[in-house]
């Protein structure tokens, strides 16, 4: 079973993933999180605690990637462990994965930008 939370942080939102992404309820379930942050500028996958990714997910997560450029959102992905890593470098749609720093410096954007908003 896959839980998914969300944050939001001005025009960045993480998605936070816990579980297995391996069967298409799973695949749903990231689909309509992503979607329903489609207006942020930078939407983020927190993999951190994701165990497994099979082809139904990987599948999922190139489409959503695909859908979130055609919106002018990046979808990124954050900290998977290095046998889902593996799998995601593998994917034939290249996904983008953050490091820890380029997390920071998203969140760091992300606050500046809600403090000039304000």
């Amino acid at each position: 079973m896959l839980k998914v939370s969300t944050e939001d942080f001005g025009d960045l939102a993480v998605i936070e993933c816990q579980g297995r992404i391996v069967q298409s309820d799973a695949a749903f379930k990231v689909r309509r999180a992503v979607i329903s942050r489609l207006g942020c500028r930078s939407i983020v996958l927190d993999l951190t605690e994701v165990e497994a990714i099979e082809g139904g997910g990987l599948g999922m997560l190139s489409a959503l990637q695909k859908l979130a450029e055609e919106h002018r959102s990046r979808l990124l992905l954050f900290n998977p462990a290095e046998s889902i890593r593996t799998r995601l470098t593998a994917s034939a749609t290249p996904l983008s994965i953050v490091s820890f720093e380029e997390m920071m410096t998203l969140f760091e954007r992300a606050n500046a930008r809600c403090a000039q908003a304000a």
